[in-house]
Order: C-alpha cells, then sequence, then structure tokens
C-alpha cells in the first residue's frame, strides 16, 4: 500500500467512525443497521481489518451517505482568499461545495436608493449585519436589520439595501442566479456600497 493509499484508508476509517457517532450510534446499533458483526465493524474503524469493497458499499448506505462521498479524498485547499473588486469595495468568496455561490462582504455608508432604482433578478440572497443596522426595501415593504440579524429574500421581489444610520458592514451570499446581478462589472449595488478591500495581510 502506498502512502496515499494509506493515508485515504485512514480518512475513511476516520470518516466512518465520525460519521457513526455524528448518528449518535454505538457499534452495536450500526452493526444491526448494516448487517455486519460488532466485531468487524470495530476492526474496521481500528484498522484491524481490511476495507472490502461490499463492506464500505453497506457501510455506506447504513451511514446515510455515498459511496463516493465515504471514500472521497481530503480537501486539497482549505483556507481560500477572497476575489477583491476594488471598484466597488467588495471582496468575493467562491465555496466549492457550489461553485455558482458568491459570499461578498460590503460596507455600507448610504440609505436604500428609491424605488425606481431596486434591483429585481432571478435567484436567491441571504445577508447578515456583522455592525451597524441595515436597511432593506423590499417590494413593498421596508425592513430594519439590526447587528447579528439576518436575512433571506428571492431576488425576484424588488429590492435594494443601505444603511439605517451610520456605516454598516454586512456579509451577503449570492446563489448562482443572484450573482449575475451582481457582477463586478455591475454598476455599485443598490445601497452604494463603498469599502475599502481588506489585504490578504490585514
Amino acid at each position: 500500500m502506498t502512502q496515499e493509499e494509506g493515508e485515504l484508508d485512514s480518512l475513511v476509517r476516520k470518516r466512518i467512525r465520525a460519521l457513526r457517532i455524528a448518528q449518535g450510534w454505538s457499534l452495536e446499533e450500526l452493526a444491526t443497521r448494516s448487517r455486519l458483526s460488532q466485531s468487524t465493524l470495530s476492526r474496521i474503524e481500528n484498522g484491524q481489518r481490511r476495507l472490502a469493497l461490499d463492506q464500505l458499499v453497506t457501510l455506506a448506505r447504513a451511514l446515510d451517505t455515498s459511496l463516493d462521498q465515504l471514500v472521497e479524498t481530503d480537501a486539497d485547499d482549505v483556507v481560500g482568499s477572497p476575489t477583491i473588486d476594488a471598484a466597488h469595495g467588495q471582496m468575493r468568496w467562491s465555496i466549492k461545495a457550489d461553485p455558482g455561490v458568491s459570499v461578498v462582504r460590503q460596507r455600507l455608508l448610504d440609505p436604500p436608493v428609491g424605488p425606481s432604482r431596486m434591483r429585481a433578478h432571478p435567484g436567491r440572497e441571504w445577508f447578515v449585519v456583522l455592525t451597524g443596522t441595515a436597511t432593506l426595501l423590499l417590494g413593498n415593504r421596508r425592513l430594519r436589520v439590526e447587528a447579528n440579524q439576518c436575512a433571506e429574500f428571492p431576488t425576484m421581489l424588488p429590492h435594494a439595501i443601505g444603511t439605517e444610520s451610520g456605516p454598516c458592514e454586512i456579509l451577503c451570499i449570492f446563489d448562482r442566479d443572484a450573482r449575475r446581478g451582481h457582477q463586478p462589472s455591475d454598476e455599485a449595488p443598490s445601497g452604494a456600497v463603498r469599502t475599502l478591500a481588506r489585504s490578504k495581510s490585514s
């Protein structure tokens, strides 16, 4: 067994144990669900028994996961850096689970724009207020969102985000469709976002 194969073998065993514990199951309960003996499961988790494909398929089903997920390798890039959009004062991260998702940190200085400038586009959007208080114009509603509160809304509703009073920082998440309505090439998003993008060293 190569070092890489050995590392994957160890990872799969740890994953089986972690999934079992996360479900709150004892070895006995997983043995019942998987129809494997308790001693076999113990030896699998402890590395005393060779992993067999048929057993992995059975365990994946019993643990409510797939074989692919059970044996996937460890992620190479755990820590990532944002893409800086200095023109609009945004930092963007892609999330590997869904490359279409964007995370943007924004510092808002102005109240939301009027109804004539409210955006509407396909998708869904979420944001959490980090500091200050935000105002969300959503359709005909005006909502106050305070620090540590979040909002989720369908972006086909006309919307705009700005400050209630004083600077406000928010963290936004856009799905694949909503992201298209917030491309860096667009004009500044609703609410006149103005922020200094932080460097990697800050």
